[in-house]
């Protein structure tokens, strides 16, 4: 599996025809109660998704899986105005939640399941999404095979198990018997794709000619793209040229610095660079922003209004990449301890061989650079949003110290780092991402006549964004003590009301069955015994 995955990931087209081993699928579901014919939720504040501010004391009504209602019913400090409340009849759920805060569900546009080369099963993912208020997932990739994850899409949307509503976006030419090498391949893989029920395409790159035509037959058919601009071929197709030819959203930011060159052509290489050594590729990308125009020059201004004229829209996944700017950081966060499987562990150590698992000999230097490429980057997506571009929020976890779930919120963190006022990290994690998935209609507020997919938690998340992981935030009690606050303790979706503590409980026990199962209760540090 090692080999079929780098193949994948690293987007090596010449090989679109490799087969895939498939991870465990989630098992029939046994969480969660509803739907109701009617549920009444009591009292909490309510932030809709819209970038409106918070509004409570609000009661929602919801019939079946669709929001029928949003009631303000008082004033903060002052008891709630029972008269002004909806009518709860005998047969009816009641919620009393005053105090707690509400969100539309999360939407990860960057969602990737694993594969047998992390041992992740199904379940295993599913439920730290779900613990994280994530309620809607975007595979780019259908990295287990399309079919595979059209049969949990199918269950999911019927709440036959566990898991975020999925989207497939199959990777291009999966499952052709030889390389796509013209237009007429292109043409016809991506109506066999639609054919076969896929919701869009993941591209990594390909000859012009082949990415033209690809683009331009998937738009004309209704379905939506994403594309990772990789290094193999973004020398002679960047990011303009896929976003004029119908590309729906950018994945990271490859591409793009490649579109800012003013007095380059391509990508400054070290002389000995080999894009197989994953070192190489990782180290060097963390120079490429400092290689583009200077932000609000000339050519920056131009070539971020073409992208905003084509109404682009932008999945930067920053979280995927700090470990480049701070690998203690994200090789020691608090949650892998419990909650990141022994085999994932394993995938994430230095491999020359695992994707993402590339720390060779990873320096001071390159940290400092990375953390300068973040500075031009985040420059870039914060005015882009700020002009009025689509900017959302992707994970990308299961690769470089990232975990399910927990890397989406440190995705958040890092988006109100870049400058996004927290109102915008929320939008840009509900609204504006069902917008890209062109589901706006459906899921991304809490709107009446759309569904019911709710994160609901006691502590309100604009203060502290870190409320919203698994594990909390710290405070000291009145008694001096350190305690941990928040966590969602709520997961509604499709009218279903999941514990989420629960959910992360039962991630914390598949853990610990590996883990016994391998006679191995802690996760060692790389080249250390201790």
């Amino acid at each position: 599996m090692k080999k079929s995955l780098i193949l994948l990931f690293l987007g090596l087209m010449a090989f679109p025809f490799v087969a895939f081993s498939q991870i465990m699928p989630a098992p029939d579901r046994k969480e969660g109660e509803g739907p109701f014919n009617k549920l009444i939720i009591r009292g909490v504040t309510l932030i809709d998704g819209t970038g409106a501010p918070p509004i409570g004391p609000v009661d929602i009504v919801v019939e079946k899986n669709k929001i029928t209602e949003v009631r303000v019913v008082g004033y903060p400090g002052l008891p709630i105005k029972e008269d002004r409340r909806p009518q709860a009849g005998a047969n009816d759920k009641v919620m009393d939640l005053e105090g707690h805060y509400l969100l539309p569900g999360f939407i990860d546009m960057h969602g990737h399941i694993g594969g047998t080369g992390q041992g992740t099963p199904a379940e295993y993912v599913f439920k730290l999404w779900m613990s994280h208020g994530i309620t809607t997932v975007r595979d780019p990739a259908a990295g287990n095979g399309l079919d595979w994850v059209l049969d949990q899409k199918r269950k999911s949307s019927t709440n036959a198990i566990t898991a975020p509503r999925l989207l497939a976006y199959t990777v291009f030419g999966q499952g052709a018997f030889r390389p796509i090498s013209n237009a007429e391949e292109a043409i016809a893989w991506v109506n066999d794709n639609k054919r076969k029920g896929g919701d869009g395409i993941k591209f990594f790159g390909a000859k012009p000619e082949v990415m033209q035509a690809a683009l331009e037959e998937n738009k004309r058919i209704g379905l939506r793209s994403a594309m990772h601009h990789a290094q193999m071929d973004v020398a002679r197709w960047n990011v303009l040229h896929s976003a004029r030819a119908g590309l729906t959203t950018m994945e990271h930011w490859y591409g793009l610095p490649e579109a800012l060159f003013e007095d380059r052509t391509i990508q400054d290489y070290r002389l000995d660079y080999n894009y197989q050594n994953e070192q190489h590729r990782f180290a060097e990308a963390g120079k490429l922003w400092r290689q583009a125009a200077p932000p609000y020059s000339d050519h920056w201004n131009k070539v971020m209004q073409e992208l905003l004229d084509l109404d682009f829209t932008i999945v930067p996944t920053f979280n995927i990449y700090e470990a480049n700017r701070d690998l203690m950081r994200a090789r020691r966060a608090e949650w892998h301890d419990e909650y990141t499987l022994p085999s994932l562990w394993r995938f994430y150590s230095p491999n020359r061989e695992s994707h993402g698992s590339y720390w060779f000999d990873w320096t001071t230097e390159e940290e400092i650079q990375w953390k300068e490429n973040y500075r031009l980057w985040m420059t870039f997506i914060n005015e882009y949003k700020n002009r009025g571009g689509r900017v959302v929020t992707g994970s990308d976890s299961g690769f470089i110290y990232q975990l399910y779930g927990f890397a989406y919120i440190r995705e958040m963190e890092l988006l109100r780092e870049a400058g996004f006022h927290p109102l915008e990290v929320i939008r840009a994690s509900t609204l504006k991402a069902a917008e890209a998935i062109g589901r706006d209609k459906e899921i991304g507020s809490v709107e009446v006549g759309k569904l019911a997919d709710f994160v609901i938690l006691e502590e309100n998340p604009l203060q502290n964004l870190k409320v919203l992981y698994g594990t909390g935030a710290i405070r000291i009690n009145d008694g001096n003590e350190p305690i941990r606050v928040g966590g969602v303790k709520f997961t509604v979706k499709d009218g279903i009301i999941y514990d989420a503590k629960q959910l992360l409980e039962d991630v914390r026990t598949i853990v610990n069955q590996h883990k016994a199962r391998e006679a191995s209760r802690k996760l060692k540090q790389p080249g250390l015994d201790w």
